[in-house]
């Protein structure tokens, strides 16, 4: 086989990969739209805080220990102890439920019924308080997260692809990991939003909030529910992520990365999120790997924000999108 052919397998595998963590972040993002029918802007920052928190717990750090020290001149760092990864992922979902709960009661009950770009101001203004909040009560150096998930070349792949085509693939254990838990985030989200009265429900607060309220639903339960679930998603990515780079400021930017992923998948389809983040995955991969050379590299940061701009010409709404008409 020719070695191009099969450097884009590889490549191709990679994008998967690569699309799959896009479409982690990308899922909470349509969570959100669907209950709201808002773009979520803080969602990357709920990932963020999440994997802040999950560091924070872990390790027994004391929160907001920089600022009790320069208010009393101590020295508190931690507690002195290592908390569990799993008993520390179950404390930091248990947080995020509080987080969607504060939100609700201080932010989204107070703006019931007004115009969407209300609801967008107000997702940025908590994407920079979040942002600030993480760092102040965890501080804002560079962590590492390990939660005990499995990183480095997969050495059984690489085996086998060398013995079928004579070159190794080298495929990262953790991209395989990150791909098995979006299967089941995506599956079960879908199973959720079809099939459970809350998904009904939540369907039906993102058509009309008063429609909503005046059959019964409750709009505060169901914003509730929905950033709990939006936030347990940016857990997941956060834990994806954190491993993957560290957990540091940058990983709030991966909120960029999931719009155009919105954009092609749709931003009303669970679905969508996935398929979008695995065309957007390979789509950069392989034009990186085939047009990259020719015109200087680097397309990568800006490959999918044109396939994007390509899907809202033809199809504004995505290949999973519902298109909605107005008659006046």
């Amino acid at each position: 086989m020719p070695d191009q052919l099969v450097y884009a397998m590889e490549v191709t595998l990679n994008g998967l990969m690569a699309g799959v963590l896009y479409s982690l972040v990308a899922l909470g993002f349509v969570l959100i739209f669907k209950a709201s029918g808002v773009f979520n802007y803080a969602q990357g920052v709920l990932a963020l805080f999440a994997a802040l928190t999950l560091v924070g717990i872990q390790k027994g750090q004391v929160p907001f220990a920089h600022m009790i020290n320069a208010m009393t001149g101590g020295h508190l760092t931690d507690f002195g102890w290592q908390v569990p990864s799993i008993i520390a992922i179950l404390l930091t979902a248990v947080v995020m439920v509080l987080l969607a709960i504060v939100i609700e009661k201080l932010v989204l009950k107070h703006l019931v019924n007004q115009a969407p770009i209300i609801l967008f101001m107000a997702t940025i203004g908590m994407a920079y308080f979040l942002e600030g909040f993480g760092d102040v009560m965890w501080g804002a150096d560079i962590k590492t997260l390990d939660v005990g998930l499995p990183q480095g070349i997969n050495e059984t792949i690489e085996t086998v692809t060398d013995r079928w085509f004579g070159y190794g693939f080298f495929i990262d254990n953790l991209d395989i990991v990150a791909t098995l838990v979006a299967i089941l985030l995506v599956t079960a989200l879908t199973l959720f939003s079809q099939y459970s009265k809350q998904g009904r429900a939540l369907r039906a607060v993102a058509d009309d909030h008063q429609a909503a309220l005046s059959v019964g639903i409750s709009l505060r339960f169901i914003w509730i529910l929905v950033w709990s679930i939006a936030g347990f998603v940016a857990l997941v990515a956060g834990i994806i992520w954190g491993t993957k780079s560290g957990v540091q400021f940058s990983l709030s930017l991966i909120a960029l990365k999931a719009l155009p992923v919105l954009m092609l998948g749709g931003f009303t389809s669970i679905p969508g999120a996935i398929v979008g983040g695995l065309i957007i995955g390979v789509g950069e991969k392989l034009f990186e790997f085939s047009i990259g050379p020719m015109i200087g590299g680097a397309t990568e940061n800006w490959f999918a924000y044109v396939l994007a701009l390509v899907f809202l010409v033809f199809r504004p709404q995505g290949l999973f999108g519902e298109k909605i008409i107005e008659r006046v």
